[in-house]
């Protein structure tokens, strides 16, 4: 095997100066960068090709007359693994086990790894190809963006899948490096030498980021009353009647619920709410003016919990936002309400953050994210979280009452993140 060096103002420069010459045959092993970029020069980078002699083009053998650089030689083993890559690997998959677990048992598992009764030939082997599998694992991932991350410190190659990943869920860029940069900080130096566990890692780093407020059963003689706002379209009624069903049938106790409607505007949400209440057997209540909330709440005092649902309204118009104000500035009960604000998973970022700030003055306590299964991107629940710093209850996986109502973990949602929605990870 012949060991080529090319070299670029960039890695993909570099990339493409070796395809010019020896075609598309060769196998990246390293790349690095041996001149960095300062005042009156630019960046130099080198990447390492793998090459079978007799796969090299004739007009390259013609003008080489020595290799452009000598590989120090491999044991026996070393060498097999760049021939025959394939075969090592199907040998290597019968005696070794695929690591999983968090970061806090990555120790223990390679201990145990180690202790296995392997040959010692093969260990050799599944060391190399771990290390070569890794190197252009990370490499490709450098070529995702040309363009460097915005951060004072240069992010190392280690971190670029993981950095790609979660820009790419919709996360926004500015808490991305701040969190980057936690993890550069506080990351063990061992932990960076695989790209694996710098994914577990920040994984780690993310589950930490995102406020959960999680359910609690009710104390015996308190009710909690929940009032949900958000734009049209979000889901709140389908949701209202999950929750509903939930509080009825599905937790431990089997709770009184009512219900409380003030979207009159809607007939068809008014209906299809009324519809719910008869099939669950639910007292439930209707305001057209904000003096009626209290007298609404205080008919439901039977109650263990009692919903709310509100008229749907664009973020812009202020008119419906104080009317829901208005109810809750109103309200002379004894009843504080839990105001969740309830928001499509599927629109990007800086419109959630817009709707929040919107409907912020209603005094959000907790945030409620519909459609997860309409989307493939979830970083904008994740910033949104971590900006306004408020929890989220629960999520709404899809349409059918209860099923599809989970309550909120941080689990849950930076594996959506970070690897998709997956509905029987809910």
């Amino acid at each position: 095997m012949k060991i080529l060096t090319f070299t670029g103002k960039t890695p993909s420069e570099a990339l493409k100066k070796a395809k010019m010459e020896i075609g598309d045959e060769g196998m990246l092993i390293e790349t690095k960068e041996i001149q960095k970029k300062a005042l009156g020069r630019t960046a130099l980078y080198e990447i390492v090709i793998g090459i079978d002699e007799k796969d090299l083009p004739f007009s390259y053998k013609k003008k080489m007359q020595k290799p452009v650089f000598e590989k120090k030689e491999l044991e026996k083993e070393s060498k097999e693994i760049l021939f025959d890559i394939s075969n090592a690997a199907r040998q290597i998959s019968k005696i070794s086990d695929v690591t999983q677990g968090d970061d806090t048992l990555y120790e223990r598992q390679t201990n145990q790894t180690t202790l296995s009764a392997e040959p010692k030939e093969l260990k050799e082997i599944k060391n190399e190809i771990n290390k070569l599998t890794d190197k252009v694992k990370i490499i490709q991932n450098m070529f995702w963006d040309e363009k460097s991350p915005d951060i004072e410190s240069q992010i190392p190659p280690e971190f670029a899948e993981i950095y790609r990943l979660s820009l790419q869920s919709g996360m926004n860029k500015d808490h991305l490096d701040s969190l980057m940069q936690v993890t550069l900080e506080h990351m063990p130096l061992k932990m960076r030498e695989n790209s694996t566990t710098v994914k577990r890692y920040f994984q780690t780093i993310l589950r930490k980021m995102v406020p959960i407020r999680k359910e609690r059963p009710l104390n015996v003689g308190r009710k909690k009353v929940i009032m949900l706002v958000g734009p049209t379209g979000v889901g709140k009624t389908t949701s209202i009647a999950k929750l509903a069903a939930r509080y009825s049938y599905l937790v431990d106790k089997k709770y009184k619920v009512g219900l409380v409607v003030l979207d009159t505007y809607r007939i068809g949400a008014l209906e299809q709410l009324m519809q719910y209440a008869r099939m669950m057997k639910l007292g439930i209540e209707t305001v057209v003016d904000p003096p009626e909330f209290s007298n609404a709440l205080d008919s439901l005092k039977y109650c263990d919990y009692i919903l709310i649902d509100t008229m749907g309204s664009s973020p812009y118009d202020k008119g419906k936002i104080e009317k829901i104000y208005e109810c809750l500035n109103g309200n002379q009960t004894d009843y504080s309400v839990d105001v969740v604000l309830v928001m499509p998973s599927s629109i990007k970022y800086e419109d959630l953050k817009i709707t929040y700030d919107n409907f912020e003055t209603l005094g959000i306590d907790t945030l409620m994210f519909t459609k997860l299964d309409e989307t493939m991107s979830f970083g904008n629940i994740f910033s949104l979280a971590y900006e306004t710093k408020k929890p989220i209850s629960y999520f709404s996986v899809g349409q059918e009452v209860p099923e599809d109502l989970v309550c909120a973990s941080n689990d849950f949602l930076i594996e959506c993140l970070l690897h998709g929605f997956n509905r029987s990870k809910a």
